[in-house]
């Protein structure tokens, strides 16, 4: 028996959100008209969303010994996630991501990765993620942490399945560079954009299948207002998105891996966990910052 349903592997970053009139571009001005402060990280914003689901979820990270450090492991056992994988840096700040939103829900992020760029292989207890069902991995800025991802793969047994959200940082990478994470995923999230930088697809069913024929079981794709697209080679499913007030899109598509990865955990169809991926992306855009309106089990009957 696994002890984790999901052990997430990516940045830990205290998101300081500012919701500004409109984003500025160079030698231009804007005004900020709120402030927010929120944990993030794109892996750990999808724990947290599987936490509330009702989830056993740990984290490999890394954190400073600073203010922020102490908030991101408040944050997560607040929310029941497991922080023993996380590693304390006896040096160097912990990372922020500076991000601006504008009215209608647009935003730009700077981000200050800090140690995170600095965990090592033999910094993580292979053990530790050796008992979980998935392992969810999301970007880092870093090559460091990259490489530790890659012989992470290498180090634990084939019966640990992988889960994959490459965001812009990775997609950027280009395939060659993914392919060793890639050959060894169950299940791929990207969004169109960054499926089409890795595949040079312009069409994101074609993208889904180079992706199937390159070993990948399952291929989610992220339309964000058009909904998903789902497909395992037998099956595809284009999914329309639920119709919300979007708020603040930051976190979205965390937030739809946490539906989606929620509905294979507990043998739902592939177009089950599509549809509960969009109910818990279209959660979370109701509310500013990534976890806010991540929604908790009880609130799944409201799919119907």
């Amino acid at each position: 028996m696994s002890r984790f349903d999901v052990i997430g592997f990516g940045a830990l970053n205290v998101d300081k959100l500012f919701k500004v009139n409109r984003i500025a571009k160079e030698e231009e001005e804007s005004f900020i008209e709120d402030y927010s402060e929120d944990c993030g990280g794109s892996a750990a914003n999808t724990v947290v969303g599987l936490a509330r689901l009702g989830c056993k979820v740990g984290f490999i990270g890394k954190v400073g010994c600073d203010r922020e450090g102490d908030m991101l492991l408040q944050s997560f056992r607040s929310e029941g996630v497991d922080t023993q994988g996380i590693v304390h840096a006896e040096q160097g700040r912990s990372g922020a991501v500076f991000g601006f939103v504008d009215r209608k829900g647009g935003r730009a992020l700077y981000i200050n990765s800090g140690v995170n760029d600095t965990i090592t292989f033999e910094e993580v207890n292979v053990d530790y993620v050796s008992q979980t069902r998935f392992l969810h991995l999301t970007s880092f800025v870093g090559d460091k942490s990259f490489e530790t991802q890659k012989k992470l793969l290498d180090a634990i047994p084939a019966a640990v399945k992988v889960s994959f959200d490459p965001g812009a940082l990775y997609a950027r990478r280009g395939f060659a560079a993914l392919e060793p994470i890639i050959r060894r995923t169950y299940v791929l999230m990207p969004n169109a954009l960054e499926l089409k930088l890795l595949t040079g697809e312009a069409d994101y069913r074609k993208g889904a299948e180079f992706m199937l024929e390159k070993g990948v079981k399952i291929v989610a794709v992220k339309l964000g207002s058009g909904g998903c697209y789902v497909t395992d080679g037998r099956e595809r499913h284009l999914i329309k998105a639920l119709n919300v007030k979007v708020v603040d899109t930051t976190g979205a598509g965390d937030a739809f891996c946490a539906g989606f990865l929620y509905g294979l955990l507990n043998g739902k169809s592939l177009q089950e966990c599509g549809k509960l991926g969009n109910f818990v992306a279209s959660r979370c855009i109701l509310k500013m910052g990534a976890r806010a309106g991540l929604p908790f089990a009880r609130d799944l009957e409201l799919l119907g």
